[in-house]
């Protein structure tokens, strides 16, 4: 007898496949758990037998048709509760009884006991399209007796014919293959009762994996998978079936090879309810062997090396999902970045979680490519990584750009070819049903330069991008491979690696706003915050606030500074060893103020630059507080102004008047992330070119900026100005024209303030009409003004200040032009003398002489 019912083969392949849409995954019932002990006999229990359903075939019947038609409501009898059943078979590897032990529950000894065979040929070859042993009607009567088996490990269905003789039992070449059974070898052959112990037998969901029976045919025509599946239900109803077990089905005309893989059960109960039609939410529970019904949810795969496609609602949708299902959206420890993430999973992800014949109705391909570019320290490359570690894919090639190139002739192109080389062999074995092959480039630019750019003689650079170009998108196309790339320079890369079709998903990752800047600034004082080493002082949404334009790594580094001063407090001085009290190390709100002051954003305001610009601050004298009203009024114009994203003024005057301290001031007082000076001092020795290029890099950055100031110093220096001749350099022109009058991208506002001694100069080349405003800076004009400026100076006391200008004015000087600044320089000048009264009195009247 059996003595461990429920011991299978623990040699058959475990399945997990998804359950269908509307069952319910759920653990096997306890009834389908218990087993008889070694050595226990099964109690006795008389149970009608199978009957056959009405219209049933003669015993002589056709090869194709199905064994007496087996109506699981027939022998889904009631159970006494108290009753035991007889449990199901033992693997082979199990102590097995003697086959005279097997207590019969039936009346016919001859549809209960097992007996010895001896294997043998099937009668003929339709027969063995029927998936069922052929046994005598003398051995095992087909209309009581329907599943046998065999060596307590193998269950098959069976099918009488009066061709096999007594003692023997008709198998095919795939049943001896997959039982590893020999002709003429006997084996022991009981009857098999599914339902006896009360198991999930029935089977809610089966997977077939589908290959042609002669190696590498192909298939010329794509296979309906949902009339695939209707056929292997009528011609195989009422089977049980195995995991890994073969068989053989012919359709039109092809031979083809089936073998389950996963399936999932119903218990009794469950399957009365689904033969009634009232089961809406019914619990499956994954299974090694399972009855196939008529409700059963046939789908099928393409097997690793089979030469065939099949199409249709059948095929069976990925059995990884696309997303790993222990992943949290949380774990990404990306902030700032939502926006961008949300894109990038509706765009090349959503129509991957769907099965393929969903996606091939409606007739669309996958995005194949992404490109993410912006400015450095972003995120971009950790965006990619982490993409590659939430999908449930393979591992993910990484490639730095320059590692394509080769010194040798053509191996940069077998570099690509190389790369795809995984996703092609998968793509012909698998077709749709191969997974998703990741490739990700890094510095994209430096292989993929515009076609033709180069002047190098080789083309090495034009052949890669060709090859990419042919592999991403050629006539063999690929549907299982994503390729992301990143740049800092989305002008270099070639226009055609940006179609549709290529890299199609262009996604800016800018710099963070304050709210992106808070949630980086959390993931990265997270530990900080979990283990205790933060100070209370510490808010983060003060930090995020001070932190504008910066970018990511900024931030990061912005932390590792602040801790390197909570470092500092608990090192000894004289031998840098750690104090006593490090466990009492934490990390306060002045550590994180004074690392905003060591780390400048690269992307930020060009504070020192700007200050040296007002080292001396701004004197309020005659015009000066209207044109710092002025520009306060642009600066709210660009802030809350929808109407005017580009607002540009021109600040012109005389030599010295102080035009360039003033539209310094306006651009630090604006508080706007991004201020940059352009001047000619920091590009003193640039050729014409690299002059343009300069200065188109800080408007292109200014792009990045919601809120940007930059501020053009002395125009006709950067244009290299001369009245003899005359000469300047038309490069430099033409590029301040054209980016002096191009509004900013959507979303972003830009002031631009420029200065000029020579408006005349600029008016001779059309520039002032590029200025939306302009403001006149004059010198300062009258002894009322004077006096202002030596009192904001502290030069004299009253007394002192009283007797020059009492002086001043009895020279008979009441109008003055002389500059801010050189009146700052004469004044400094005439503090050093040891009269300082008499020497500022004597060079006010030489520059009052001068001026006549």
């Amino acid at each position: 007898m059996v003595t461990d019912p429920h011991a299978w083969p623990p040699s058959l392949p475990a399945s997990r496949a998804p359950p269908r849409s509307h069952w319910t995954t759920a653990t096997a019932p306890a009834s389908a758990r218990a087993f008889t002990p070694a050595g226990a006999p099964p109690p006795r229990r008389h149970r009608p037998a199978w009957p056959a359903s009405p219209g049933s075939p003669t015993p002589n019947r056709t090869p194709h048709s199905c064994v007496p038609a087996l109506d699981p409501r027939a022998c889904l009898q009631p159970r006494s509760s108290s009753a035991r059943s007889s449990p199901p078979p033992r693997t082979a590897s199990s102590a097995r009884s003697s086959p005279t032990q097997y207590h019969s529950r039936r009346a016919d000894p001859t549809a209960t006991m097992a007996k010895v065979l001896r294997v043998g040929k099937c009668p003929s070859d339709a027969l063995a399209y029927t998936n069922r042993l052929i046994v005598s009607h003398l051995d095992f009567d087909d209309t009581k007796v329907h599943y046998v088996v065999l060596n307590s490990a193998y269950v098959f269905t069976i099918k009488s014919d009066t061709r096999v003789n007594p003692g023997e039992i008709g198998t095919s070449a795939l049943h001896r293959k997959w039982a590893s059974l020999a002709l003429n070898q006997e084996v022991t052959v009981q009857p098999y009762d599914p339902l006896a112990a009360g198991a999930a037998i029935a089977a809610s969901t089966i997977t077939f994996e589908i290959n042609t029976f002669r190696a590498r045919q192909q298939v010329a025509e794509a296979l309906d998978s949902s009339a695939l599946a209707k056929t292997i239900l009528n011609n195989f109803l009422n089977q049980i079936f195995t995991v890994g077990q073969t068989l053989l089905l012919e359709y039109h005309g092809i031979n083809y090879v089936l073998t389950p893989t996963a399936m999932d059960v119903m218990d009794v109960d469950s399957m009365q309810r689904v033969l009634r039609g009232d089961a809406h939410d019914v619990p499956t529970t994954p299974a090694q062997i399972g009855l196939l019904i008529a409700q059963t949810d046939v789908r099928l795969a393409k097997a690793a090396d089979a030469q065939l496609k099949l199409q249709g609602d059948a095929r069976k949708a990925a059995v990884n999902p696309l997303i790993q299902p222990s992943f949290k959206f949380e774990d990404l420890g990306i902030g700032g970045l939502d926006k961008e993430f949300s894109a990038i999973f509706r765009r090349a992800f959503a129509s991957r979680i769907f099965p393929p014949s969903i996606v091939e109705k409606l007739g669309i391909q996958h995005v194949k490519g992404i490109l993410l570019y912006g400015p450095p320290g972003t995120g971009k490359t950790l965006m990619a990584r982490q993409i590659a570690k939430m999908l449930n894919a393979r591992e993910p090639m990484i490639v730095n750009g320059p590692e394509v190139l080769n010194k040798f002739v053509g191996q940069s192109e077998e570099n690509i070819r190389k790369l795809f080389a995984a996703a092609e062999q998968e793509y012909r074995e698998k077709g749709d049903e191969s997974g998703l092959h990741i490739i990700i480039f890094d510095e994209l630019d430096a292989i993929c330069k515009q076609r033709g750019s180069k002047n190098d003689g080789t083309g090495v650079g034009d052949s890669i991008v060709n090859q990419l170009l042919s592999k991403m998108d050629g006539v063999e196309q690929l549907n299982n491979i994503l390729v992301i790339g990143m740049t800092n320079r989305l002008d270099m890369i070639d226009e055609a690696l940006l179609r549709p079709g290529r890299l199609e998903l262009k996604l800016e990752i800018s710099l963070p706003d304050e709210h992106g800047r808070l949630q980086i600034v959390k993931i990265h004082t997270a530990k900080m915050k979990q283990n205790g080493l933060m100070d209370e002082d510490v808010r983060l949404e003060e930090l995020a606030a001070l932190t504008k334009n910066f970018s990511g790594a900024e931030i990061a580094g912005l932390v590792k500074s602040a801790t390197s001063f909570a470092f500092n407090r608990h090192i000894k001085v004289g031998d840098a060893a750690v104090s006593t009290d490090m466990d009492n190390i934490k990390v306060n709100r002045s550590d994180f103020l004074r690392a905003i002051e060591e780390v400048p954003a690269a992307f930020g305001a060009a504070e020192q630059e700007l200050g040296q610009c007002v080292a001396n601050g701004i004197v309020p004298f005659g015009t000066t507080h209207a044109i710092l009203e002025s520009g306060a009024l642009f600066i709210k114009q660009v802030k809350e102004s929808a109407r005017t994203p580009l607002v540009s003024v021109l600040l012109h005057g005389p030599p010295g008047a102080g035009k360039t301290a003033l539209a310094a001031t306006m651009a630090m007082s604006s508080d706007f992330p991004f201020v940059k000076l352009i001047s000619p001092e920091s590009m003193v020795g640039y050729s014409e070119a690299s002059k343009a290029a300069q200065i188109a890099k800080v408007f292109n950055d200014s792009y990045k900026s919601p809120l940007s100031v930059i501020v053009v110093d002395n125009l006709e220096r950067l244009l290299e100005w001369v009245p003899i001749g005359p000469r300047l350099s038309n490069t430099v022109l033409q590029t301040l024209l054209v980016l002096l009058k191009k509004p900013p991208p959507a979303g972003r506002k830009l002031l631009i303030l420029s200065t000029t001694t020579s408006r005349a100069v600029l008016q001779q080349l059309d520039m002032d009409d590029c200025f939306n405003s302009q403001l006149y800076v004059p010198n300062v004009g009258s002894l009322e003004d004077v006096q202002l400026v030596t009192r904001h100076l502290e030069a004299f006391n009253e007394a002192e200040n009283a007797k020059v200008f009492d002086a001043l004015a009895r020279a008979g000087i009441s109008d003055v032009s002389i500059s801010v600044k050189k009146l700052l320089m004469r004044t400094e000048m005439a503090r050093q003398d040891e009269n300082p009264v008499q020497r500022f009195i004597s060079v006010m009247l030489d520059e009052a002489r001068v001026a006549l």
